[in-house]
């Protein structure tokens, strides 16, 4: 995150397009006010736009604007968001949603700083600093024939990547104190600090949603809590190591052919009357549902219990309670 911080303060001074590049939940709206906020341009406007949110057609209106008439429903001229950005910062947030017709214009606007509204063949000129997000590789959508390389290199001028908030861990206690702090302070609660051991809860997850996710846990607990200090009790189940083992679809590990043969041997093997036939393929799905996932990580339990939508308590418990070692393999006990 230093290192977000400085480049950050670099480009801000520039008129460089910079290309924040993240996990959903890791902070990208965050830096691209900061770039406009540190710029000389941060007594213009900052504009956002969510591209991923609208539909081509509202999309092109939404950016460029449209005239009276232009289509069904435009029934009066309107601004679009680079016009209104003019001297100022537009994000451009889920770059890679935009289609290839929206891709051509701007490209048009970021190489001529120029445009036309939907329906006029005026030309606007505009001066308007372009900050955009996505989460995806957009390496891999020109691959995929879906995103214009010579987009991306406008685009990808300055980039910027924000680290996932499992890389991170060191900053848990400082962003949920921050956290805490402030919806102390909005809901007006007298909650100054957790209580020991729930920031280490807090390090025990693997944060899917990132910070945004943790954002909204530490609110929930200021919101409940009804003593000065946080209890780790207010924190949901996931994060203490108390949800069960979800089984999540995944690429590297054929969940439904282990599910039905380990189903089909379970219950070849059964007696007709065995009372725990449920629990006894329960328990089989599960062992080799985590010894595939661990072997499809490289026995890095930290990835293993994200891809598996637990913690890393609760992977230790489960690989304890199938006698499975720490590199994947079944025990010759539980033989």
């Amino acid at each position: 995150m230093q290192e977000v911080y400085r480049v950050t303060r670099q480009v801000a001074p520039t008129r460089a397009s910079v290309l924040l590049i993240g996990e959903t939940g890791t902070g990208k709206e965050l830096i691209a006010r900061s770039v406009h906020n540190l710029s000389p341009r941060s007594d213009g406007p900052y504009v956002r736009v969510n591209c991923g949110a609208l539909s081509e057609s509202l999309l092109e209106s939404e950016l460029f604007g449209h005239v009276k008439g232009a289509f069904t429903g435009a029934i009066d001229n309107k601004t679009g968001r680079f016009e209104a950005a003019h001297t100022g910062t537009i994000f451009l947030d889920e770059i890679s949603s935009m289609s290839h017709k929206l891709q051509v214009k701007l490209l048009r606007v970021l190489q001529e700083r120029e445009f036309e509204r939907v329906g006029e063949n005026r030309t606007i000129r505009v001066d308007t600093r372009v900050v955009a997000a996505t989460n995806q590789h957009l390496e891999d959508e020109i691959d995929a024939g879906r995103f214009r390389e010579d987009l991306y290199y406008r685009l990808n001028v300055v980039p910027v990547y924000l680290p996932p908030l499992r890389d991170r861990l060191e900053d848990l206690p400082l962003l949920s104190a921050h956290f805490l702090a402030k919806y102390a302070k909005e809901n007006r609660r007298d909650v100054d600090s957790f209580e020991p051991g729930f920031v280490d809860h807090l390090s025990s997850y693997h944060w899917p949603g990132n910070v945004r996710e943790l954002e909204n846990y530490v609110e929930r607990a200021v919101v409940l809590c009804e003593s000065p200090q946080v209890p780790s009790v207010l924190l949901p189940p996931q994060l203490r190591g108390e949800a069960p083992l979800r089984i999540i679809r995944s690429r590297s590990v054929d969940l439904e052919s282990a599910i039905d043969e380990l189903t089909r041997l379970a219950l070849r093997s059964a007696s007709a009357d065995e009372t725990n036939l449920y629990d006894k393929v329960v328990g089989a799905v599960e062992r080799e549902l985590i010894q595939q996932v661990l072997a499809a990580t490289d026995n890095v339990q930290i990835k293993a219990a994200a891809r598996l939508g637990i913690n890393r308590n609760t992977l230790h418990k489960k690989l304890k309670e199938y006698k499975i070692s720490e590199d994947g393999e079944e025990s010759l006990e539980a033989s």
